[in-house]
């Protein structure tokens, strides 16, 4: 039997838990009243894609070609964070050599105008030496010959005069458990992005009580001489919102966060009466009726929502509906959107990213798949194009951008008609979803004969280019593509016939050895060799309730065959450079030692290319 005492006590959590989803249904908040969940055995979650996501991969980390990456070879970039100004894309995040906490780390700058070609990265905040004789309250040790740790959840301010802040925080992590956003270091750094491209000189906007007694090497802002410098610097200071960015580096009694509880990685954005909905991780949540002052209540985790121990990003988009993008598991893959009309109540889940590529290089804290996401906020500019952009690291190492396409969209009425060539320039791949590398890229080209096609170009050893056409379902249909490889002893071009969840039933590939084959069961049978320089017109009819399909290259006769998986019809049609990854997975180990890297992990291979001229699709 069960003790009385313990009897009273499970009662008690049960009211206890009852009280919390009462309040919750009481209170003003954001809520998921969708029905599709992510399954993470799978790296897209079986997702179906928002259409037309454009994923940009902008910084590969390399620490052996150090001159394609950041120019140091550091290993450990996070926290990417945008703003868009002066016509112009800007992205900073910050970077160590190997591993999260372990210093030295420096922040870094990027840049462009199209949010698809970036210039190289550039210090923004660089390496700070900590005062021999620091010490932390609570932690053992003292500074010797220690550097600071960059720790930030705000990047960029554009003041009321259109003037572009940018700011860091420089912590202290005294060894690699230690964490250096526990308010307990030196303090927070600003200075002026100029319209000539130009950077102002760095000051502290804020420091910590550890911080304040000790010499530093950049002044406090109100020393500078330029009074509309300052200017802007106290406005940024006299709001409280973005005062509840700076919560976990601050002081924990700082005067100026509203919400001096650790809730991370605040976001935000309002509703049309005016009120402020608050995102923190977790999913967690509260209302705001005074712009940040107070919260209607503690943070609760919005119902519905399922999110883990990585950042969840919300905004209005360009269409006056909501988004919210964040990693819908308890791990940091998918990739993920959900939208409201109303900004409280979310009604779908689609697909942003769904790739995690190998882990490079080991490092201190480092966490598998896309996270740590944010986009514009709020007063930080709006790209004239109405998408949503998103900025982001995979494995806390590759710095990538994503462009959603707005109004958010998951199915297309259309058939895929698309000849690149006749196109207008900049649209051919409006309603295509790629992910596009540094090594690997996924773009149109015009060729030397004036023409465009769709190129996929791969010499990346450890990752592949994609690229991925929605198209209305259907169970009976045909699709026609034309495909020319500039080689035919190495790369490798699949071509999938997928369902609404990314599931495929069918796969040609064109294989290393020259040869083009479909792949049925557990083996793959060839169709015909293929050379380089030679266009290929292949032609596929399919038929889901029968389960086959025929295809015909070039002038050669139909051959038959059948579905290698079942499906309930196709919706999707991907060209992709590599083979499908299934790891890591809900049971790879979480943690990998620093130095422990993958062999030969700044790799490149052999360009393989792949020129892709159309995609016609009909139904039958």
């Amino acid at each position: 039997m069960i003790a009385f005492h313990k009897i009273k006590s499970i009662a008690l959590t049960i009211a206890f838990c009852g009280s919390i989803n009462a309040l919750q249904a009481q209170q003003d908040t954001i809520r998921y009243v969708g029905k599709i969940l992510s399954n993470v055995d799978y790296h897209h979650g079986q997702l179906s894609p928002a259409v037309g996501v454009h994923a940009t991969q902008i910084m590969r980390a390399s620490r052996e070609h150090p001159e394609k990456a950041d120019g140091f070879g550091w290993t450990y970039n996070h926290q990417s964070m945008m703003a868009y100004w002066n016509n112009t894309f800007y992205l900073q995040y910050l970077s160590d050599p190997t591993g999260e906490h372990i210093p030295p780390s420096q922040t870094f700058l990027m840049t462009s105008k199209d949010g698809e070609k970036w210039n190289k990265p550039t210090v923004l905040f660089p390496i700070y030496r900590i005062p021999d004789g620091f010490k932390k309250e609570g932690v053992e040790g003292v500074a010797k010959n220690l550097d600071a740790i960059m720790h930030q959840r705000m990047g960029f301010y554009v003041s009321s005069d259109n003037r572009l802040l940018t700011l860091a925080y420089y912590g202290v992590a005294m060894d690699k458990k230690d964490d250096p956003n526990d308010g307990k270091g030196i303090g927070r750094v600003v200075r002026e992005i100029h319209r000539n491209g130009s950077l102002g000189p760095i000051y502290f906007i804020r420091y910590n009580k550890n911080g304040n007694p000790l010499p530093t090497t950049f002044p406090f802002y109100t020393k500078s001489k330029d009074k509309k410098f300052i200017k802007a610097c106290d406005e940024l200071l006299s709001k409280p919102l973005l005062m509840q960015q700076w919560v976990e580096e601050a002081d924990r009694d700082d005067a100026l966060v509203p919400l001096k509880k650790q809730y991370k990685a605040f976001s935000y954005y309002h509703l049309p009466d005016g009120n402020v909905v608050g995102l923190w991780k977790f999913a967690l949540t509260s209302i705001s009726k005074d712009e940040g002052e107070t919260w209607q209540y503690n943070p609760l985790r919005a119902p519905g929502f399922v999110n883990s121990n990585a950042k969840i990003w919300g905004q209005k988009t360009s269409d006056n509906r909501y988004a919210t993008v964040y990693n819908p598991s308890e791990y940091r893959w998918p990739l993920a959107i959900s939208t409201s009309n109303d900004g409280l109540n979310y009604t779908d889940l689609l697909l942003v990213h769904g790739e995690v590529s190998p882990m490079r290089y080991g490092g201190n804290y480092k966490s598998a798949g896309p996270q740590y996401v944010r986009g514009i906020l709020e007063g930080n500019g709006t790209p004239p194009d109405g998408k949503l952009w998103v900025s982001y690291s995979v494995n806390k190492e590759d710095i990538w951008v994503a462009s959603i396409p707005v109004p958010v969209m998951s199915e297309v009425k259309e058939n895929a008609n698309d000849v690149f060539n006749d196109l207008p320039n900049g649209e051919e791949l409006k309603l295509w979803n790629t992910y596009d590398l540094s090594w690997a890229s996924t773009k149109v080209e015009k060729k030397t004969d004036g023409k465009k096609w769709l190129t996929l170009r791969d010499q990346d050893a450890f990752d592949y280019s994609r690229a991925e056409r929605i198209i209305p379902f259907a169970q009976k249909m045909e699709a026609t593509f034309t495909v020319k490889p500039e080689q035919n002893n190495h790369g490798l071009l699949q071509i999938e016939f997928q369902n609404k969840q990314g599931l495929p039933a069918i796969r040609l590939v064109f294989d290393s050895d020259g040869e083009l084959k479909v792949k049925h069961g557990a083996r793959s049978g060839g169709i015909t060799k293929y050379e380089a320089g030679k266009e290929y017109k292949i032609a596929v009819k399919l038929d889901v309730t029968s389960r086959s399909y025929t295809v015909k290259v070039n002038d050669s006769k139909e051959t038959f065959k059948i579905f290698y998986a079942p499906v309930d019809g196709i919706s999707r049609i991907m060209f992709r450079t590599g083979d499908q990854r299934y790891t890591p997975n809900p049971d790879t180990a979480p943690d990998i030692p620093d130095f422990t890297d993958l062999p030969d992990a700044g790799k490149l291979i052999p360009e393989a290319v792949f020129n892709i001229q159309s995609l016609i699709t009909k139904k039958l």
